[in-house]
């Protein structure tokens, strides 16, 4: 089980510490290290872009009680939230818009970019002496000249490198507000100095060396004064570049040699993202996914956001429903004639991170009334499986080690059609059997792996329309069958194996019977362990008996301090040759 060190709260000591945690497994290989360098999203911290944009909300609306037996919430999230990404619509129109920088990049949305431009080996280059050294206002640029300096000293810059400017400015500067407001506000108010940041040549020239992810550890890959700013970002965006904003703690990562990936939920039709950003340090494993990337060997398994799709709760009946996938339209950015994009969402929308706190009450949290029906399932679980446990490891607590690993892929199809329609609403199980012959016939699972289950519901019914009701509304209201479901028993055999984190193409992984589900989730978070719902596309990867062969699996989610769930992205890096 996890034993947490604390709960991450809002000061500055806190902020930045790195969060231990002891889980069902290991995940990371000996020497090599898993390492988050996204900042912490809270109302309480400088997390929002100050000027005139909606402030981050996050709306506890779900808690456990007569009226739930999980936790979850409603967020409220700017793409420019936190540590972000921009992609070319943010600055750069549509061809057809006949406005100043139009092109076809104004078309390339983070549905659109390829999942290969997320990740390579990141190349630091130290910008730490520019902090703080421009007048109240304004950044120190950061030239082309510097980047030459260091293509000197390490090795010159080709397509498939990630350029991160490292300067320290979020490490000093990110902290709770008010005294957080130095991160950003008073720059912007010119109060204090502003952030480093390329300018317009050095975009040029890192475009020309074949670079398509630029990253920085300021809060805007834009230099202050403002008529600074867009140039800037239309010099690399115009190119297809995408950037990385809001990046923190580079200082450990080596100059060259460490792998570099930016989890970027997809959004549709939006000008950038929130985003979980992550590096892996230490050989062979950094080395063989830079090379999966540069080959463009990355699989996306990540369903796309849009308020169309049935990527949210539905509830059986009515009134039993998460808070549905909104876009909200606001303001109005003249520089590509179209208005700015918030989201509203359940923290399990789409694909998305079950933490094990979900279903589970805090440590001390014993005087909580469930309904009637959840005390007598409570009852049962706990004289077949002992107590159910305790957990506060939210979200925000879940290290990228746990849900990153390589990739165990078993086919759970031919569950499909297998249960009694008489029984309908129900799911047919994934049982500890069906574990033990996939193992018999592949290899044992071992402790730094993912498990990932793959039966194609997502990828037949994810539908927009009329046709997304046989997603989650048909199988729950009983007229038509559930997705495999994992069994409680089959998630303690897991745990047994050492397995931390399991991941599923269907809506949920304790599928439509209640119950059922709840005993799965309650086997879950006991164990320490999480899971990844709503993948996509898992079809694409080949399980191969051979360890060294196997796809290495990425996930992460927003890093959203005391959140019971996390949207993001999942991606698979495998040696296609």
């Amino acid at each position: 089980m996890y034993v947490p060190t604390a709960k991450i709260l809002a000061s500055c000591a806190v902020v930045f510490c790195t969060v231990h945690l002891r889980y069902a497994a290991s995940a990371e290989p000996k020497g090599v290290h898993v390492t988050d360098l996204s900042l912490l999203v809270s109302a309480e911290l400088p997390c929002t872009w100050p000027a005139r944009f909606p402030w981050f909300q996050m709306q506890p609306y779900r808690r456990l009680g007569p009226l739930s037996a999980y936790n979850s919430e409603i967020l409220l999230i700017d793409p420019n939230t936190g540590t972000q990404m921009d992609v070319p619509p943010h600055s750069i129109p549509r061809p057809d818009s006949g406005l100043p920088n139009a092109g076809p990049t104004g078309l390339l949305f983070p549905e659109q970019v390829p999942p290969w431009q997320f990740c390579g080996e990141a190349c630091v280059i130290d910008c730490a002496e520019l902090r703080d050294a421009a007048r109240n206002g304004s950044s120190a640029l950061v030239t082309k000249e510097r980047v030459m300096s260091w293509e000197r000293e390490h090795r010159p810059l080709s397509a498939g490198d990630v350029v991160l400017l490292r300067s320290g400015y979020s490490d000093t500067y990110y902290r709770p507000l008010p005294e957080g407001r130095r991160f950003i506000a008073d720059a912007a108010e010119g109060l204090a100095p502003a952030w480093p940041d390329p300018d317009v040549d050095c975009m040029e020239y890192l475009a020309s060396r074949g670079v398509m992810l630029v990253g920085t550890d300021s809060p805007s890959m834009g230099p202050l004064p403002a008529h600074l700013a867009e140039p800037t970002h239309v010099a690399g965006l115009r190119h297809g570049m995408i950037f990385t904003e809001g990046l923190t703690a580079l200082g450990p990562l080596p100059p060259t040699g460490a792998f570099y990936a930016m989890l970027a939920p997809k959004h549709v039709g939006t000008a950038g993202s929130e985003v979980r950003a992550m590096a892996v340090v230490g050989e062979p494993l950094a080395g063989e996914l830079i090379t999966h990337a540069r080959k463009h060997n990355v699989t996306d398994l990540s369903l796309a956001l849009s308020p169309d799709l049935p990527l949210t709760w539905p509830g059986r009946g009515v009134g039993h429903h998460r808070q549905p996938f909104l876009k909200v339209m606001f303001d109005y950015n003249p520089n590509v004639a179209s208005p700015f994009q918030i989201h509203m969402l359940d923290s399990h929308a789409g694909t998305h991170l079950v933490p094990p706190s979900y279903a589970l009450p805090e440590p001390g949290q014993s005087a909580i009334q469930h309904a009637a029906d959840v005390r007598g399932w409570l009852a049962e679980y706990e004289r077949r499986f002992g107590p159910r446990g305790t957990s506060d490891v939210t979200t925000d607590q879940v290290p990228l080690s746990q849900t990153c690993g390589r990739a165990r892929v078993m086919d759970v199809a031919q569950l499909t059609g297998t249960a009694d329609s008489k029984n309908w609403p129900v799911s047919p199980q994934i049982t500890v059997e069906m574990i033990q012959r996939y193992e018999a016939e592949t290899g044992s699972l071992a402790a730094d792996e993912i498990v990932l289950l793959r039966c194609g519901w997502s990828d037949r019914y994810c539908k927009a329309g009329p046709a997304g009701a046989a997603c989650m509304v048909d199988p729950l209201n009983g007229r038509s069958e559930g997705w495999p479901a994992v069994s409680a028993e089959t998630i303690l055999y897991l745990a047994e194996r050492g397995i931390a984190c399991v991941g599923t193409d269907a809506p949920s992984i304790g599928g439509v019977d209640p119950k059922q589900a709840l005993w799965t989730y309650w086997a879950l978070g006991g164990r320490g362990m999480a899971a990844v719902e709503f993948l996509t596309g898992l079809g694409a990867l080949k399980d191969k008996t051979n360890q060294a062969d196997r796809a290495y699996f990425l996930f992460a989610p927003i890093k959203i301090q005391g959140c019971h769930g996390g949207h993001g992205r999942a991606l698979a890096l495998v040696d296609e040759g």
